[in-house]
């Protein structure tokens, strides 16, 4: 019954997300394609990227020639006042055509500066959202995995408390143990079913966060191999990793650029004061003037040419006001600049020292994975013979499997630190992830 209550809940999680279970293997760098090309949080990204470097022509057009064409028709009807005679009736229509290019307009230079600081900030929003993506990608994978070995051991767990069950039960039978290393076993096997359901919702939960990445049900994933050695940190100095984040982390580089965008739109506000020079061609005619003049003689078709002046003199201290604004603005956006640096170099700190000390609990998991086997070898030898209890080879046993577990969570956990120290250092790309494939154990060789 649980069995066909999961395939239901399989088959319905498949209709939600329309897509077809996957039938062959895959490994971290299938994921990472399939995340690229159909994640909607990062394609969003990439469309704000694209609309937003659209100010960088919308500001350049402010500098280019413009045309204007207009034209207007109307009928002027009249009458005498009294007894309405006499009346009169004029049709009057006339069009022009009129071209502007600015010649000096400081103010159109300074937004066309403006935007191209602001079409780098998205590229750099879009690079921010590909390195999210990948933290993403790699997060929802070893999650995965994580839960996988969870399930993996604790089944393994199971099976060695089971064993230890029918021991207890038999050697109650023939009189060499009590009734109590029976009862001993049975409630650590049951502890373990319950966290069976636990561990197996969580595997549920992980696979659907990594399908929700690929809008498909992931496949059989390759694993982590046990005996690989993680990499260090390159370099090693953490000098080093800071001093990179302070300059070329991608959140302090988009809060230089919203400095710049201020500090331009300072010089656009006193602009607002300069003169502004343009040059203006227009060709026109209205149906009743004639080259002899009003209604008389052919239509004239006139022609202008000329240079427009206009010069601000004052706007009810609109500009002043606009220039202390945008002054305030200013601090405001050095101090988030100041706050983003530091950020940086906190996270850097926290992700080298993640990495280092990682690979340091790492190392002394594995050692404690084996002196964890060799006290249940142990204690399973002294139960045999009588000098240990049965609570005691339980013990051992569940002190070896959440060694393994916590070494399993650990090496993820450690790669995961490397990804983000990398990416809070502005150098996060595909070919980390590409090496962290590297490490990884294709379903077919396990």
């Amino acid at each position: 019954m649980r069995a066909a209550s999961r395939g239901i809940r399989r088959i319905l999680a498949l209709a939600l997300l329309g897509g077809a279970p996957a039938l062959q293997a895959q490994d971290l760098l299938d994921v990472w394609q399939a995340a690229l090309q159909r994640d909607p949080i990062y394609a969003a990204a990439n469309a704000q990227r694209n609309a937003d470097q659209e100010a960088v022509p919308q500001a350049r057009a402010r500098l280019l020639p413009y045309i204007i064409a207009d034209g207007s028709g109307q009928v002027d009807h009249t009458r005498r006042l009294h007894g309405f005679e006499n009346g009169d009736t004029r049709r009057r229509t006339d069009w022009a055509l009129t071209l502007t290019q600015p010649i000096i307009d400081l103010g159109a230079w300074d937004k066309l500066r403006q935007s191209e600081f602001a079409a780098n900030s998205a590229d750099l929003g879009l690079k921010q959202a590909y390195q999210d993506l990948i933290l993403r990608v790699a997060q929802a994978y070893f999650d995965v995995l994580a839960a996988q070995d969870s399930l993996r051991t604790l089944l393994a767990q199971r099976q060695a408390v089971t064993n230890q069950l029918e021991a207890a039960r038999k050697g109650f039978e023939v009189g060499a143990t009590t009734i109590a290393d029976t009862y001993e076993a049975q409630a650590r096997l049951d502890l373990l079913n319950a966290s069976e359901i636990q561990i197996r919702n969580a595997l549920q939960v992980s696979e659907d966060q990594l399908a929700k990445l690929i809008n498909e049900r992931p496949g059989t994933l390759a694993t982590l191999a046990a005996p690989t050695r993680l990499p260090g940190p390159t370099p090693d100095k953490l000098s080093d990793w800071t001093a990179q984040a302070s300059q070329a982390n991608l959140a302090v580089a988009r809060a230089q650029l919203a400095a710049k965008i201020v500090e331009k739109q300072i010089d656009i506000a006193k602009n607002r004061h300069s003169p502004t020079l343009s040059l203006y061609a227009q060709t026109g005619s209205a149906s009743d003037r004639g080259i002899y003049g009003l209604r008389n003689g052919p239509r004239s078709l006139d022609n202008t040419v000329g240079l427009q002046l206009l010069i601000p003199i004052y706007s009810g201290g609109e500009v002043s006001s606009q220039v202390r604004e945008q002054t305030s603005r200013l601090q405001q956006a050095r101090y988030i600049l100041e706050d983003t640096r530091r950020q940086a170099v906190l996270a850097t700190q926290q992700y080298y020292s993640g990495v280092t000390s990682g690979l340091a609990q790492i190392s002394a998991l594995q050692a404690a994975e084996k002196s964890s086997q060799a006290s249940l070898q142990a204690n399973r030898s002294g139960y045999e013979i009588g000098v240990r209890v049965n609570i005691d080879v339980l013990n051992a046993q569940q002190q070896l499997y959440e060694t393994q577990r916590a070494l399993s969570r650990a090496r993820y956990d450690t790669l995961m630190n490397s990804l983000r120290l990398k990416a809070a250092s502005g150098i996060l790309a595909e070919s980390d992830l590409v090496a962290i494939n590297g490490l990884l154990l294709p379903a077919s060789a396990r």
